[in-house]
């Protein structure tokens, strides 16, 4: 796999910041309706810079789906607004995707607690 340029990074870091700025001081019209706070996770550009995927986290997991479809609606909005603030000769086409890390993170903190994994994993230290 390629190594991320630096210039995909900073693309990246302020596409996300411009998102998460829009979404924070409640420019965007499509999320008024959902009662959830949603939080920009990440970024990251393809190589061409033409596509860029923003993982988000809502408050509420049962308004993910919502929340989604309503960034994605608003996409356009968002490429205007990356548009506007900054020099890009290419505004990349925002695809926005739920960030699951977090999840599967407490998943295996659940299953590291687990009793019987507990058991099994002494054993074997002591074996």
């Amino acid at each position: 796999m390629k190594e991320v340029s630096q210039r995909q990074l900073r693309v990246a870091q302020e596409v996300k910041r411009i998102i998460a700025e829009e979404i924070n001081f409640n420019r965007v019209r499509n999320l008024e309706g959902i009662d959830t706070l949603v939080t920009i996770i990440d970024c990251t550009v393809s190589p061409d810079l033409k596509y860029a995927d923003v993982f988000f986290v809502t408050s509420n997991d049962n308004l993910n789906m919502e929340v989604k479809e309503a960034l994605q609606l608003a996409a356009n909005h968002f490429r205007k607004v990356v548009s506007r603030k900054t020099m890009l000769r290419y505004v990349p086409e925002i695809r926005f995707f739920e960030d699951i890390t977090m999840n599967e993170a407490d998943k295996i903190e659940q299953l590291l607690n687990d009793p019987k994994v507990k058991k099994d994993l002494s054993s074997k230290n002591e074996a």
